[in-house]
């Protein structure tokens, strides 16, 4: 007989899947709602190197958003695979980065405040530890299933 979590810790962890798809569909909207803001709205009155910025925050954005939507189905799937911790922090650790990376090219580019691109880096970071921790988790798995 297998051994169950109580149904308060099963519940907390479907909680917390459900989140992640919530964050990766918001993720998405948002990246598309600001491109078409930056494309018709701030092209024309910002400079082109912030422009570019703007494009970058965005195409990271939608790809993370995707990454994220992606793993929260994978997690809800409920497979062996998808109950290591690592999985789970690589999702969480893609939303920060994302937020941190592009909201503060957003922000900055939007209001002129350059000093915000300041914490795109920690963003950037956050995103590689995320794919880190993934590549650990199929790494971990591989191992796993060899023993």
């Amino acid at each position: 007989m297998a051994i169950q979590a109580p149904r308060t810790l099963q519940g907390s962890r479907k909680y917390g899947i459900h989140l992640i798809l919530s964050i990766g569909a918001v993720l998405g909207f948002i990246s598309v709602a600001f491109g078409a803001f930056a494309e018709h709205g701030l092209r024309e009155v910002v400079s082109e190197e912030y422009f570019r910025f703007a494009m970058t925050a965005v195409r990271y954005n939608q790809i993370h958003a995707v990454v994220i939507v992606a793993l929260g189905l994978a997690l809800l799937s409920g497979s062996p695979f998808t109950k290591m911790r690592y999985l789970t922090l690589s999702s969480i650790l893609f939303g920060i980065g994302t937020c941190l990376f592009s909201f503060s090219i957003y922000v900055g580019v939007a209001f002129d405040i350059p000093a915000l691109f300041n914490v795109t880096p920690l963003g950037g970071i956050s995103i590689m530890a995320g794919w880190l921790f993934l590549a650990l988790s199929a790494v971990l798995k591989i191992k796993a299933e060899k023993s």
